[in-house]
């Protein structure tokens, strides 16, 4: 309670009206986060082992995380693991994760693993949409299930979304191809208005001249110099401009100077939100 308390007050932080007792000098209050959270979670790791049980934290976007808070957390979960405590770290997020967390302490590539969570393959995405279905009494046609694996390229969420629309436009049972097709146009109405709008809103225009590029090409991934003759520009100059879209999460690179969308089908969704866009308007 006692390094709660000095945490929350070191970086203002509201635990609401509930008031402690603190029976011992305050700590993890420095205002410095690469001190205060090892020091935190420390004395959360020992109060964890002293009542025979574990913590377990959860950390979703960590690419969104600024250096100096991953640096921090990073700092912290080596402390907990030299010390043995009974404390474990998940965190989710983009492909640059582990290049971000090498960056802010160099040991990180030896503190984590670093497992690939990609799209589901064809048989689980099958399994997702037909399972569902199948614990409500109803069935779906082999042809409508991969009708709607080969759409979503096995996106979880679009998984989600194909198959809660098919399943509200379907007339009966088994769920036909034609069923599927129906719901094809509300699931990307549905993407484009809150899914790729809300990603698409945070980019600046020449950001959205550079995506506008790629979908050109196709869905990728693409050769940066491909990208840059599409702009009719040089590569060099685009250097800053595609760091700053792996920042805010629209590309990633799979592999040296190629470039690929985080997410399917966003291709799509850039040639309907700039369907006038020439490489002159760059």
């Amino acid at each position: 309670m006692g390094a709660l308390r000095g945490f929350a007050s070191a970086f203002t932080v509201s635990i609401g009206e509930v008031e402690f007792g603190v029976w011992e000098p305050p700590t993890a209050d420095s205002g410095n986060l690469e001190v205060d959270l090892p020091e935190l979670l420390i004395a959360t790791g020992k109060a964890a082992r002293a009542a025979e049980t574990s913590i377990c934290i959860f950390i979703d976007e960590v690419q969104y995380l600024s250096e100096e808070d991953l640096r921090g957390l990073i700092v912290a979960v080596h402390r907990i693991t030299q010390k043995g405590l009974p404390v474990v770290l998940f965190g989710a997020g983009l492909p640059q994760v582990a290049a971000l967390a090498g960056e802010a302490k160099s040991y990180a590539e030896r503190l984590f693993d670093y497992p690939d969570v990609g799209a589901l393959s064809p048989e689980a995405a099958g399994s997702a949409v037909e399972q569902p279905i199948q614990d409500e009494g109803a069935e779906i046609e082999p042809d409508a299930l991969q009708s709607i694996v080969n759409v979503t390229k096995g996106y979880p969420y679009f998984l989600q979304e194909w198959g809660k629309h098919t399943w509200n436009v379907a007339p009966a049972s088994p769920i036909s191809p034609s069923a599927v097709a129906a719901a094809s146009d509300a699931a990307t109405e549905a993407l484009d208005k809150n899914f790729f709008r809300v990603r698409f809103d945070r980019l600046t225009p020449r950001e959205q001249d550079y995506l506008r590029a790629m979908a050109e090409l196709g869905p990728g991934p693409h050769r940066s110099g491909a990208i840059a003759e599409t702009l009719g520009t040089k590569v060099e100059r685009m250097g800053p401009l595609r760091s700053g879209l792996i920042k805010k999460g629209m590309i990633w690179s799979p592999a040296h100077g190629d470039t690929a969308f985080t997410v399917p089908m966003f291709d799509g969704f850039m040639k309907r939100a700039m369907p006038t866009w020439s490489p002159a308007s760059s």
